[in-house]
């Protein structure tokens, strides 16, 4: 785990009690323009940028691809902390804006959760930072066991608004479209951001993409180091690649061989390859690469489980080889299914506006996928509203899988099902958590459509932000363009309707590349398949992963009956499910047994970090 990490503190005496409780020996210190500490921590070279003009300050972490000049004017035309919302809306980029503005102050992430805040009360103080375990370090909090119970029982699949929920009892987590602004000690949470309508038909809409994606990439590059970029074939990480390549020509790209006859990634990845002839290109051979769900008992992350569990062990050796390369930042194309890929729900209003549009749309489904006509229309025609998805969620905790084929039409994103191996005490906790989450629920779009992306990306940004930690053990920062803000809104301004359907894969994102990227891939209709050498990796280290459970802690807190678990490990397995719901609960695992150490794990000054 790196030990990098900030703790923003209010600008009042009080505060000082507080920054006594950091947890590192040495941290870096910026003070407010009184004197008194405001941001503590340790962060990476070149991560933290800090503009003034006069008493207000404003410091960007992360990735924001400004200049210095930029940064200055937007700055200089801040007078309260309210004028905060427009330089947080003209700045590029995924990154925490923190500003101290005559001794007010205010913090925000990004709008997709890729970079979060969580705040608690220390000494009569509110702080925030970036990690829940930051602050759980500073108030020695215990587990969240409701929490917790709810990842176990959900299979780790909990969408968000539960499952940004932090695992440490007494941490709140800020949602991401909202601010947090101090009154001296005391903080408040307050909406800063509304996506944009729908509106823009698919013409307009790729020429916004592809402007917010070039401007995304045109100074990507790290101030030392080369840059990296996955290369896998794919529309995503391909688009990405060549939108670099035009600024940054002698990149390094990436893939990692392919095990199975049947994926073609290869084919697509090499026709892109003759065409970025200034680049580095390495493939590392499946003989080269750990196995899927190699070395399960490797513990992560000690902030939260861990989701990426069957390809940890390729991630750590994938983040050296880079580093090894010299690459200092690495560009991944994750957030393009989330984005370029909308949920069926917008069939919803598309049926209530252009009846026969989504009749059309649904028919597609049905010769595609095989969706049930007769069915898919009965629930098109009573949507609900998202308390009462929540509450069914609860009530069907426990029932059997809904049979394949039937699509998410709802507010959430899937039907949220138990293990097996759950047991009666964390489904209980599960479905109070869930009731609660019904009794708050607030749609965060009233189109359903774009509401189901959103809820998609709050769900998937924050794994990718676990998934940047390995990388930044090695020297590498992980950057995800797409959950970038300004093309996220982009892509949500967008008629919904208009870049889904069955019959064209991703056509917002094709159209806005078209021209940057080969022809070849923008029209590639097929995804990798790694489900059989997930399998293998599965079945390879299965003794490793029934030893990992011989002595369960999550079993010790009455969560999960390891006979069970046990049982359907050893069984023959039809298809890919079980790997898929074993890697958040080997994540569970994993971070309970941290987390319950006598010495915690997340004694950050006992951990290498990357800062200077």
């Amino acid at each position: 785990m790196t030990g990098t990490g900030f703790v923003v503190l209010p600008d009042t005496a009080a505060a000082d009690e507080a920054r006594a409780v950091t947890p590192w020996a040495a941290p870096r210190v910026l003070s407010h323009a009184s004197g008194r500490p405001w941001l503590v921590g340790r962060w990476s070279p070149g991560e933290l940028r800090v503009a003034t003009a006069g008493p207000v300050q404003v410091a960007v972490v992360g990735v924001c691809p400004v200049t210095a000049t930029r940064l200055s004017e937007l700055t200089a035309r801040i007078r309260t902390v309210s004028d905060i919302d427009a330089l947080a809306a003209a700045l590029p980029g995924s990154c925490h804006v923190v500003a101290s503005v005559g001794g007010e102050v205010r913090v925000q992430g990004s709008i997709t959760g890729l970079r979060r805040v969580f705040h608690t009360r220390i000494n009569g103080v509110d702080v925030a930072a970036d990690r829940a375990d930051v602050l759980a370090a500073m108030t020695g909090a215990g587990i969240d066991a409701g929490a917790l119970a709810l990842r176990v029982a959900c299979g780790g699949l909990v969408p968000s608004p539960p499952a940004d929920q932090p695992l440490w009892s007494g941490i709140t987590a800020l949602a991401p479209d909202h601010c947090l602004v101090w009154d001296r000690e005391r903080a408040r949470a307050l909406r800063w951001w509304r996506p944009p309508a729908p509106e823009q038909p698919l013409s307009a809409g790729a020429d916004a993409v592809r402007e917010a994606l070039t401007s995304a990439l045109h100074d990507r590059a790290p101030a030392e180091g080369r840059l990296s970029t996955d290369l896998s074939g794919g529309m995503d990480s391909t688009s990405l690649c060549f939108l670099a390549a035009r600024n940054t020509p002698e990149l390094l790209t990436f893939r990692w061989g392919e095990a199975e006859a049947g994926n073609d990634d290869a084919a697509f990845a090499s026709r892109s390859i003759g065409a970025l002839d200034r680049a580095e290109h390495l493939v590392v051979p499946p003989a080269e690469l750990p196995s899927l769900f190699a070395a399960p008992d490797t513990l992560m992350d000690t902030e939260e489980p861990y989701p990426f569990v069957r390809t940890a062990a390729r991630t750590r050796h994938t983040a050296r080889l880079l580093a090894d390369r010299g690459a200092r930042r690495h560009l991944a194309g994750h957030g393009g299914d989330e984005l370029f890929t909308p949920f069926p729900g917008y069939l919803h209003p598309l049926l209530r506006r252009r009846p026969m549009t989504a009749l059309r749309h649904v028919r597609g489904y049905a010769a595609l996928k095989r969706w049930p006509v007769l069915h898919t229309l009965a629930s098109l025609m009573r949507p609900g509203d998202e308390a009462a998805w929540w509450q069914a969620q609860a009530d069907h905790l426990t029932d059997p899988p809904l049979r394949k084929r039937r699509p998410s039409l709802g507010w959430g994103l899937w039907p949220l099902r138990a293990p097996s191996w759950a047991t009666a005490t964390a489904t209980d906790a599960a479905r109070e958590a869930l009731r609660q989450t019904a009794a708050q629920a607030q749609p965060l779009s009233p189109d359903l459509g774009q509401h189901q992306s959103l809820v998609a990306l709050r769900t998937s940004a924050p794994w990718y932000r676990l998934l940047a930690r390995p990388f930044a053990e090695a020297g590498v920062q992980l950057d995800a363009p797409f959950f970038d803000d300004r093309v996220v809104e982009a892509v949500l301004g967008v008629r919904v309707h208009e870049h889904a359907g069955p019959w064209r894969y991703k056509p917002l994102l094709a159209d806005a590349m078209r021209g940057i990227v080969p022809e070849n891939v923008l029209g590639r209709s097929t995804k990798g398949e790694f489900s059989e050498e997930a399998s293998t990796g599965l079945r390879s280290n299965l003794p490793a992963i029934l030893d990992l459970f011989t002595d369960s802690a999550l079993a010790a807190h009455g969560l999960i009956d390891p006979g069970t678990l046990r049982t359907q490990l050893l069984s023959p397995q039809a298809d890919n499910a079980m790997g898929i719901a074993l890697e958040p609960l080997i994540g569970c695992e994993l971070w309970l047994r941290a987390a319950t150490r006598p010495a915690p794990a997340w004694r950050f000054d006992d951990v290498r970090t990357s800062s200077p």
